[in-house]
């Protein structure tokens, strides 16, 4: 599916009357790991501020052993001190990378605002070398921007 062709099924999840926001969440990581064929790891990561950690709170592929991760830490934590997107199209590049697994080669990080504040974001992992462009990173901002109204 296109990018285009997602955003209409990302919607309809987001409006399920009878879903918590968790459910919700972890049925648009499905979505996005099974359509988009080099999304292999999708995850949503929310912020507590007072302990300066990430948490993850849903996802869709192999199970992770990083559901907390201190700010500065990685892309992910990295991305939590920034404010900004984050893409590495080669992981072994970064001295900062925490490895999930040996099969990933390339990650993005998009955060997510909701009242202009950076609660959380949205992390993907690729077995792909340098698969994400900037329609990438314009598609993950707006499924942020969705979510953010939601919560």
């Amino acid at each position: 599916m296109t990018f285009n062709q997602l955003k209409p099924e990302v919607s309809k999840i987001l409006s399920f009357d009878n879903a918590s926001p968790d459910e919700k969440l972890t049925k648009v990581c499905e979505l996005l790991q099974e359509h988009i064929s080099y999304y292999d790891w999708v995850g949503f990561y929310f912020a507590n501020e007072a302990k300066r950690t990430l948490h993850l709170k849903a996802f869709a592929g192999e199970p992770t052993d990083h559901t907390v991760i201190p700010f500065g830490k990685g892309i992910c934590g990295q991305v939590a001190v920034s404010n900004n997107n984050f893409v590495v199209p080669d992981v072994k590049a970064q001295d900062n990378y925490i490895a999930c697994s040996i099969t990933v080669k390339a990650e993005i990080v998009i955060p997510l605002f909701k009242d202009g504040k950076n609660i959380g974001q949205i992390d993907i992992d690729s077995n792909t070398p340098d698969p994400f462009t900037e329609e990438d990173e314009r598609f993950l901002e707006w499924v942020n921007e969705q979510v953010a109204k939601i919560l």
